[in-house]
């Protein structure tokens, strides 16, 4: 055991996240946790690490334990060049270097000093630090960050590339346990494998955040928050679906029984009062009939509450009508995607004439491609090579603007029909200070959509925010998953015919992703789209344009 934790309650302000919460983790175990948005996913992450320690309960760890964590704001050390931000991270790294760098400027070291020093060579040589950096810098390479960005302060970088950053410092840091929040996100699908490759090599223990299907394919625990609760799962993506599918449909089943035991006892007080009134014995004899229906039902009020029940869609085709309707009747909500349009058959959409754009020199050459209604088309290849420099060129000659980047050959052809919704990983400078209720109604008006308060709170409602709450949140305030929901509702307000897509699966939850799934299968128009998750494009498949 390297890790157990017993948290009888943590809140979030009034909100309540998690309770009666126990984990225990073993060495070299590799864990995912899942949730809906909003759960506590990344809250629990931060109790686990130390970091939070406003909650009642108790973290132990195993003595001697090296916690690894991922840092989500790097305010305090974006001066620090990259290389130097790693090394500095490193544990033991900064003093063990200090200690064998200064002792040779020591006019007359002390034995306790040459001691120190001696230690501090073989502790340098053990941890492998003779090699650290150029450790660092090949690994960083991996992720497309080169040895002159790493010589570029911390805070010039991406937000993605902090991230590659941050997961490079863990896998040199020798840590026991390290601790990640949503690693793949931003990740082409090279630099993702490395990062598979990298968890199933791991000496260490890993916990991560994550609802990347292709990671939870490789881990051999899945943590559900649930209901303020974790929910264990043995196993595998596949082996997680398999005994949630199980365990959810039983609980659907004790909970019906719950609902008509409640029904029966409120139907059997009804008839103990009606009997009591109709008696004229003294005592009343219906009088502790009544008392005990009453403490009953009293009893199961307390115990009873729906929990949350959701079973992927595959693993419901096989089941029984009664038990598809059962559960359809008892499911959690869920986001609610209407991706319509209006088809016309084998109209063209877009056309892509040898292709070839740029900024100083030319990203790719000789781009071709057609689109009509009903096609699937991917955007394939890494980071840099130029798939959103192409998306945002189509979008530029869809709405007949000038191109952001250079043309060195060829040309785009939209059709006078065509009508582009845009589904991309940041949200416009100009939305973020906006509440929700104001960027909705203006990425409507802008789309020439008709839009007020009662069809704001009918999309806030269908895309699971709380009306009351969020719609007076600016968006820069929302959460990864809530700023997703928001970007589905700027794509589909204008009934566009194709949609474009770049990583749509990021930052949204399991349950979320196949309503997504399951409205593109359906949608009548074209789809353009980039991603690098291998379950959304088993999916969608379709063409591929190669970049």
């Amino acid at each position: 055991m390297i890790l157990q934790a017993d948290i009888q309650e943590k809140t979030l302000g009034s909100k309540l996240l998690l309770k009666n919460l126990n984990l225990m983790l073993q060495e070299k175990q590799k864990v995912a946790i899942i949730g809906r948005n909003g759960v506590g996913k990344s809250t629990l992450l931060g109790v686990l690490s130390g970091d939070d320690d406003e909650y009642i309960g108790v973290v132990q760890t195993k003595k001697g334990t090296v916690i690894g964590v991922t840092r989500q704001e790097h305010n305090e050390v974006g001066d620090m060049t990259v290389i130097a931000y790693i090394l500095s991270e490193l544990p033991e790294y900064i003093h063990l270097k200090n200690t064998i760098e200064e002792y040779p400027d020591l006019s007359d070291p002390s034995e306790e000093q040459l001691h120190a020093y001696s230690d501090a060579i073989e502790r340098f040589g053990v941890l492998d630090y003779y090699r650290a950096e150029d450790k660092v810098l090949q690994e960083l390479d991996r992720y497309q960050i080169s040895e002159e960005m790493s010589q570029r302060p911390l805070r010039t970088l991406s937000g993605g590339q902090k991230r590659f950053v941050e997961l490079v410092k863990i896998a040199e840091s020798h840590v026991d346990l390290a601790l990640i929040d949503e690693p793949t996100n931003h990740m082409d699908y090279v630099a993702k494998a490395e990062f598979i490759t990298w968890l199933n090599a791991a000496s260490c223990a890993v916990v991560m955040v994550s609802h990347d299907r292709d990671v939870l394919a490789g881990v051999d625990m899945i943590i559900e928050i649930k209901d303020h609760k974790a929910v264990i799962f043995n196993g595998n993506y596949d082996a997680y679906l398999k005994q949630n599918s199980h365990s959810t449909l039983q609980g659907i089943d004790q909970y019906e029984i719950q609902l008509k035991t409640m029904a029966n006892l409120k139907k059997q007080l009804q008839e103990a009062n009606r009997k009591k009134a109709g008696s004229s014995k003294t005592p009343n004899p219906f009088i502790p009939m009544i008392r005990r229906f009453q403490k009953d039902i009293d009893e199961l009020e307390k115990s009873i509450s729906k929990p949350s029940f959701w079973v992927d869609q595959d693993s419901m085709e096989g089941q029984q009508t009664k038990v598809i309707e059962k559960y359809d009747k008892y499911k959690a909500q869920n986001i609610k995607v209407k991706a319509d349009s209006i088809a016309k058959h084998s109209q063209q959409l877009l056309a892509i004439h040898g292709l070839s754009l740029g900024y100083t020199v030319p990203l790719f050459d000789d781009i071709t491609a057609l689109l009509n209604n009903g096609d699937r088309v991917e955007i394939r290849g890494r980071n840099g090579a130029g798939k959103s420099t192409l998306v945002k060129a189509i979008l530029d000659y869809s709405e007949g603007k000038d191109l952001q980047c250079t043309s060195y050959a060829g040309y785009i052809e939209p059709s006078p029909n065509l009508k582009v919704g845009y589904y991309e990983q940041e949200i416009s400078s100009q939305l973020l200070p906006l509440s929700l209720a104001e960027a909705i109604e203006r990425v409507y008006r802008d789309a020439d959509q008709s839009i007020n308060i009662e069809k704001i709170m009918q999309l806030a409602h269908q895309y699971l925010f709380e009306p009351e709450r969020d719609l007076k949140l600016s968006l820069e305030k929302l959460s990864g998953g809530q700023k997703a929901r928001f970007q589905l509702i700027k794509m589909l307000c204008g009934d566009p015919n194709l949609l474009v897509l770049d990583e749509p699966t990021n930052h949204l939850d399991l349950p979320s992703i196949e309503e997504l799934e399951k409205a593109l299968l359906n949608y009548s128009g074209a789809i353009l789209y980039v991603t690098h998750d291998n379950y959304f494009r088993d999916k969608l498949k379709g063409q591929i344009i190669q970049i």
